[in-house]
């Protein structure tokens, strides 16, 4: 419905993963004021480019998830960017400095592919819970009432899911080492 234009359907995509959403830029953002700008960030994306969501790809909050994280990271550089500036304009004769760590950066994106990989891997279910509970920072019991499921069922999800992700990631590991 948000497809159409319709304003009460992305009230109630707002009230489902509003808290959400937050959680994921706060986490990400150490910040109140920032992780509030993601959200307003996230649902303003949702609005303009609802097409854009491929229902036979992957979950609708999986999708969502993702726009709250790759917002939060672009809200963490930008103010970065910021603060370089600044320090650049206090001090103009001062010699230049490479960025942080390009080698820690580009480790660190490769990472983030490996998980996202390795999470694609994995059954539904499984996928589903891990997310709600590392990028959704929900609690067990919190998964367990957001998906309807019993809390015994969501903890072994979650075991035999992060398991089985031990294992791709160790074996992408082995791979490359």
């Amino acid at each position: 419905m948000v497809l159409r234009r319709h304003e009460p359907a992305l009230g109630a995509i707002y009230d489902r993963y509003g808290r959400l959403i937050y959680t994921i830029g706060l986490r990400i953002t150490g910040d109140r004021l920032t992780a509030e700008e993601v959200v307003q960030d996230v649902f303003q994306n949702i609005w303009q480019a609802a097409s854009t969501f491929q229902p036979g790809v992957g979950l609708f909050s999986s999708w969502i998830f993702g726009i709250a994280r790759h917002r939060a990271i672009d809200a963490m550089r930008s103010k970065r960017e910021r603060a370089r500036t600044r320090e650049q304009a206090l001090d103009a004769n001062a010699p230049f400095v490479a960025p942080n760590d390009l080698e820690r950066d580009v480790d660190q994106a490769l990472l983030r592919n490996a998980v996202r990989l390795a999470l694609a891997e994995l059954p539904a279910n499984q996928r589903q819970a891990i997310e709600l509970a590392y990028y959704g920072d929900l609690t067990r019991a919190e998964i367990a009432e957001h998906l309807g499921e019993p809390l015994g069922t969501v903890k072994t999800r979650l075991r035999l899911g992060l398991s089985k992700l031990r294992d791709l990631l160790r074996g992408l590991e082995d791979e490359q080492g």
